[in-house]
């Protein structure tokens, strides 16, 4: 769906000229649930895209419309609260993050909707997020850096979708580089960027066609599990304010007071973080291909230590395996459905695509649907052309 439609759906519904905004989707090569843990991860933004358009009102009520699901909210901004509109928090947390810090917020109208599919672990609602902040941070000349309003959008999240994430999805939306993957670390904030080899590789995306219905409950479940943790570590190792301080041999020492559950948590997450920092260290000698071995080990470890992976997942991930072409494949996201991330050859990937259908129709008798991805830039203003397309 063009930026067009959502452009001309504004000025049909409000009568003026909006700034138009694109907000990317991410995907990640690497490190799923680290982030929350201040670990490392290595995500990039991506060509599935959600669409604004969004300008100021004169009023003092925002006027809000979801164009794929025509439906719309209203709401006083004296008023901002969590509201039974689902799609309508991710923008009211925005706005709500704004007069958190200071900004009296004007009336606005926002027309909203795009490609990045709902549910697929592609962070939709990260983009929602930070296209709006975007938005009100060029409307408002409000002067907040990138990285600041992606903590906004963070927060948001946390406070109004009640999903306790971390900040590598908002983080991958806003400071996306196209033709790179993004090293951030996620306790510093500190990020370095390596280049993709796309001439040569390609990221498919094959959806598993479940919804992470359980993702919020359980990711929140995941996050107190790893906190327990950290909690019994500090007590033998007070140097531990994290998991990304933790060392395997100190959780195998402590094994029998962590449990099994916490102990696997743990385990997976320290684990992971290793893995990102042998990923960068083959993207840097630039051996790309030997980022595959870790991609199945990460999967091996979502799958059986974290366990946030589905029988659907885990299926994609081995029917890839065997084929031409492919170095590597693991879920991505929360876990519980979305898509698997695979890393194939760029002669390979038709084949590869038509092999994973074929397969999968076989195995659940129903259709794939597979995702070909660029790397792009990060949130930005839509070229005024673009509206008129």
């Amino acid at each position: 769906m063009p930026i067009s439609a959502i452009a001309a759906e504004f000025r049909l519904r409000f009568g003026h000229e909006p700034l138009l905004v694109r907000a990317p989707g991410r995907i990640n090569l690497i490190g799923e649930h680290t982030d929350y843990n201040d670990g490392f991860v290595l995500p990039a933004a991506i060509n599935k895209e959600i669409f604004f358009a969004v300008g100021l009102n004169g009023g003092d009520t925002a006027r809000l419309a979801a164009f794929d699901q025509a439906d719309s909210y209203e709401v006083a901004l004296a008023d901002v609260a969590p509201s039974d509109h689902a799609w309508a928090n991710y923008l009211l947390g925005v706005v709500a993050q704004f007069q958190a810090h200071g900004v009296a917020v004007p009336g606005f109208d926002c027309v909203f909707g795009g490609n990045v599919p709902i549910g697929a672990g592609l962070s939709s609602s990260a983009a929602v997020e930070c296209g709006l902040a975007f938005a009100l941070n060029e409307l408002l000349h409000t002067g907040f850096d990138r990285m600041a309003l992606a903590k906004m959008g963070q927060q948001a999240e946390h406070t109004y979708a009640k999903v306790m994430s971390g900040i590598m999805d908002q983080f991958a939306s806003l400071h996306g580089r196209p033709g790179h993957v993004v090293l951030l670390d996620c306790r510093s904030l500190e990020y370095e960027y390596f280049p993709f080899k796309a001439d040569e590789y390609h990221l498919v995306l094959c959806n598993s066609g479940v919804k992470h219905a359980l993702a919020s409950t359980e990711y929140n479940k995941r996050r107190q599990e790893c906190a327990q943790g950290v909690a019994v570590l500090q007590r033998h190792y007070p140097e531990v304010k994290s998991l990304r301080d933790a060392t395997l041999p100190q959780m195998e020492a402590q094994r029998a007071e962590l449990g099994d559950v916490v102990y696997r948590r743990c385990r997976y997450v320290v684990q992971e973080n290793q893995r990102v920092q042998e990923a960068t260290a083959a993207l840097q000698a630039n051996d790309t291909e030997a980022v595959g071995p870790l991609m199945y080990a990460s999967h091996a470890g979502l799958r059986d230590d974290y366990q946030v992976s589905c029988l659907e997942l885990d299926e994609l991930v081995e029917m890839a395996r065997p084929l031409p072409g492919v170095f590597g494949a693991r879920m991505m996201g929360g876990g519980f459905g979305g898509c698997t991330i695979n890393l194939v050859a760029v002669g390979h990937v038709d084949a590869f695509v038509a092999a994973m259908e074929a397969a999968f129709e076989r195995r659940f008798q129903q259709k794939l649907v597979t995702y070909h991805t660029t790397i792009v830039g990060g949130v930005s203003e839509a070229p005024r052309a673009a509206a008129q397309a």
